[in-house]
């Protein structure tokens, strides 16, 4: 994923727990595939703002944050460290870390989202406190760069997490209508694209392309492609790949590099195991390079997916973009990829 300066700047606030490391407390964790539900949002609830990868530089950025979750009828905390510096990101690993234990530890806090990805979150996967995040399942939000901190708390707690918007993200009536249904609501979400017709009825934007057509049903898990592959090897990288629903995006990768990304899933025995693949949305990806020919993304996804015969799509509406759908990791689900459809076959919260 190449960073960008997407949305900056946020607001202070509330938690004052001494910073701790849990290096070795992480370390010693064992993996566990027992599935962890967080308690659903309701009105009222309040929601902590956290910065574990970028800074954001700007205030704006944070006072809309701030109303875009009041207006859903949520109370907001900002984390503790969110304006803290160290180089680009917002505090050093050590205050990261801790700001997001202190969320899940403290009662007064329903929920966490993260105000902004960037890069930075694998820094403190061996930081977290995964046996107080297993003692105090909560809803955890975020996306691209946040993938990091879905997969570790995915294989150490069991935990239930959310690839959606940021705190800072454009909110609009797709993605706010998913997230509280999902979120507010319990419900389970049939995913599918929106409708962008010509005169002739005929589909000219967000299309579905399908790879291998079928059904498969298994458990939702994924996130950004270039993340999710940078911990592959790591005792925070989810070890059990079977009947699993894999789904990915990008932002910013020439071909060649997702090519070697999806190579790097082949040989590690990923895409072996998996009963189906969704490929959302890959933003700014394109060939690059000094003139020689390229492959097109659609080769190299085809490259991998098509010889394993298990249905396949791309196009799916996750992704660095405005319409970006909050995608459960650990929630089993079916997938049409004749149509396009993802439909959550359980409530994602309880």
């Amino acid at each position: 994923m190449k960073r960008r300066n997407f949305v900056y700047g946020l607001g202070l606030a509330g938690l004052s727990i001494p910073l701790k490391s849990f290096s070795a407390t992480a370390e010693r964790q064992i993996s566990t595939n027992k599935k962890l539900l967080p308690k659903r949002l309701s009105k009222g609830d309040t929601i902590g703002i956290t910065s574990p990868a970028g800074a954001i530089f700007d205030s704006e950025p944070f006072e809309i944050a701030k109303e875009n979750l009041e207006a859903m009828g949520l109370k907001v905390r900002f984390g503790e460290f969110i304006k803290n510096r160290y180089g680009h990101l917002a505090g050093t690993d050590e205050e990261r870390a801790s700001e997001l234990n202190q969320m899940f530890g403290d009662p007064e806090i329903d929920a966490i989202i993260s105000l902004r990805g960037g890069s930075g979150a694998a820094r403190i996967i061996d930081k977290l406190d995964y046996e107080l995040i297993r003692k105090n399942p909560k809803i955890f939000i975020g996306y691209s760069d946040i993938t990091a901190l879905h997969l570790a708390m995915y294989e150490k707690t069991g935990l239930v997490t959310f690839h959606g918007p940021m705190a800072s993200s454009s909110w609009n009536t797709f993605n706010y209508d998913i997230f509280h249904r999902l979120l507010f609501e319990r419900d389970m979400i049939e995913y599918s694209n929106p409708e962008n017709l010509n005169f002739l009825e005929v589909q000219t934007g967000n299309r579905i392309r399908t790879i291998n057509t079928g059904k498969a049903k298994g458990e939702l898990l994924g996130g950004n492609l270039s993340v999710l592959t940078s911990i592959m090897g790591t005792p925070y990288f989810p070890t059990n790949w079977s009947n699993k629903i894999l789904y990915v995006e990008d932002i910013g990768e020439k071909i060649y590099a997702v090519d070697r990304m999806m190579s790097q899933l082949k040989l590690g025995g990923i895409l072996d195991k998996i009963s189906g693949f969704v490929f959302g949305k890959c933003t700014g990806c394109d060939a690059g390079g000094n003139g020689y020919g390229s492959l097109t993304m659609e080769e190299v996804i085809d490259h991998y997916i098509k010889p394993l015969n298990i249905p396949a799509f791309s196009g799916a509406m996750i992704g660095h973009i405005d319409d970006n759908s909050t995608i459960p990791n650990g929630i089993e689900a079916e997938i049409n990829s004749k149509t396009g459809i993802i439909k959550l076959l359980k409530p994602a919260v309880k």
